[in-house]
């Protein structure tokens, strides 16, 4: 156990707290945050790793709800361009960056070229046409954009920026910026049971990792922001209480590079969803599925026909020899909470639903990462707790800020520099730290790759990685680019027991 953890367990013992939010994906460390920030005394706790689920497993767009438009939800349309104004321009700015799409509408499609046109300048019309690049733009120049563009059957071309984020490091950035305000947060820390006791705090007993025990953490309030797993921490509550959440799958595949790609793609296709492909870490993330899921949260996993579907939708934009199966380097699940309610999960409204239980937990379900920041604060204001009266978004920046490659030692590899400093931006001097303590530090940790030991450590000793699942999959690149082998995960734990 490292010392930041040591030091969170060990907090969780002694102390009584204002607030327990469950679930620390980017919705439920936001909350954590903006609590804190309101002067309660706050306990963040996950039964997997920060981010480990939803959070992590997005299209990695802070977008401003094109698809939403046909469904009528004008309202949250307006909300998400407005959050991903602010998060581009002061509040994350190091982890949100303008990402220009390519609308591309072809003959044949659900879309006519009169629909998507219109719906193009709709979408711009809505916040004003600020910072919006929403245009309309023939072949020639969307091929500029998107070289692997196919033209045979395209009817028009519309442009509009949205912002690209890496969603791990977002939800990591958040976290970090609520210890900061004093939250103690615990990653891989399962709440199995609750005892609500009238007029005195409740207990949460709380199980951490192989070898960590029990503990008994007391609260006043708490907050269920478990994502998939809202209904299971909801029967903690209320062993007889009927789901409020319906899950459904949404699958990604990463391809080999596309580097001369300046901007992302989308399609229109069937039952009102879209195909998407976007330069991603320099590879093409394609995506993505809409299917009912109705399994155990913890098993969701990439199919044949998942990636045959994927594959297929990205055929009507995209040449056929770029789109083969074995060009695959890595697939990913992720899945969305939607409300209880008729028809199919493509055609579901994406507002979020709060609702209080009998003894008072406060669920969230749905939501979009782009909306994160409001769906928090209209959590919190669902609690009975004097500090959080008249609580207000606060419109503070993350605590990191972004950084150069001109400030790096002339001895580091270009490569290695520009991926640290395109994940880390200013903390890369602290990642960079680690070559004080280990002489393999700025080794690649595999040969086709960018991500280096440093990386790994900093991960054990900084950002609460305990398994190699956390490291491979969300504090390096390793799992995405398909460099994640059985002799490097071993490896990789080899050096999280060193750390410990």
């Amino acid at each position: 156990m490292t010392a930041q953890r040591d030091g969170a367990w060990d907090s969780l013992n002694r102390r009584t707290f204002d607030l327990l939010v469950i679930g620390a994906g980017i919705i439920g460390s936001r909350i954590a945050y903006e609590a804190a920030h309101a002067g309660l005394k706050v306990a963040l706790v996950d039964a997997g790793d920060f981010g480990g689920a939803s959070s992590s497993g997005s299209s990695k767009l802070v977008h401003g709800g094109f698809r939403y438009l046909p469904m009528g939800d004008l309202g949250l349309v307006w909300e998400s361009q407005r959050e991903r104004r602010a998060l581009m321009s002061h509040v994350a700015p190091q982890h949100v960056h303008r990402m220009p799409m390519v609308l591309a509408a072809y003959r044949g499609g659900p879309t006519g070229p009169a629909m998507a046109g219109a719906g193009v300048l709709a979408y711009g019309a809505l916040c004003g046409f600020r910072g919006t690049g929403v245009g309309l733009v023939g072949a020639r120049g969307a091929q500029r954009l998107v070289p692997s563009l196919r033209t045979d059957g395209l009817t028009v071309c519309g442009l509009f920026d949205e912002g690209q984020t890496n969603d791990a490091r977002l939800v990591f950035a958040t976290v970090a910026a609520a210890v900061d305000l004093g939250v103690i947060a615990l990653n891989h820390a399962r709440v199995t049971d609750i005892a609500f006791r009238p007029g005195r705090p409740a207990i949460a007993s709380v199980r951490g990792s192989v070898g960590e025990g029990l503990v008994e953490v007391g609260f006043k309030h708490v907050v269920n922001a478990a994502g998939a797993w809202v209904d299971s921490v909801r029967r903690l509550e209320d062993p007889f209480c009927d789901p409020v959440a319906r899950l459904s799958k949404g699958v990604h595949l990463l391809l080999d590079a596309a580097p001369e790609w300046r901007a992302g793609l989308i399609v229109p296709v069937e039952d009102g969803r879209v195909a998407m492909a976007i330069p991603w870490q320099g590879m093409l993330m394609l995506g993505t599925t809409d299917t009912a899921y109705e399994g155990d949260p913890g098993g969701c996993s990439v199919s044949d026909s998942d990636v045959a579907q994927v594959l297929a939708e990205a055929s009507v934009a995209l040449p056929g020899d770029m789109l083969q199966r074995e060009a695959v380097r890595f697939s990913f699940a992720g899945l969305r909470v939607l409300p209880i309610g008729e028809g199919s999960t493509a055609s579901a409204h994406r507002e979020h639903l709060v609702s209080t239980g009998p003894h008072g937990m406060v669920s969230i379900a749905g939501g979009k990462l782009t909306t994160h920041r409001r769906i928090a604060l209209d959590v919190l204001r669902r609690i009975p707790e004097p500090g959080l009266a008249g609580v207000r978004l606060v419109d503070d920046a993350l605590p990191e800020a972004a950084g150069g490659l001109e400030d790096f030692d002339g001895d580091i590899d270009p490569g290695v520099a520009l991926h640290l400093a395109q994940i880390y931006g200013c903390d890369s001097f602290e990642v960079l730290g680690q070559r004080r303590r280990h002489a393999n530090a700025m080794e690649r940790i595999h040969p086709d790759g960018p991500d280096v030991w440093a990386q790994a450590y900093h991960a054990v000793e900084r950002e609460w990685a305990t398994t190699v699942e956390d490291v491979v999959r969300r504090r390096t690149t390793l799992a995405v680019r398909g460099l994640a082998s059985a002799a490097v995960r071993a490896r990789i734990a080899e050096a999280i027991n060193a750390v410990d």
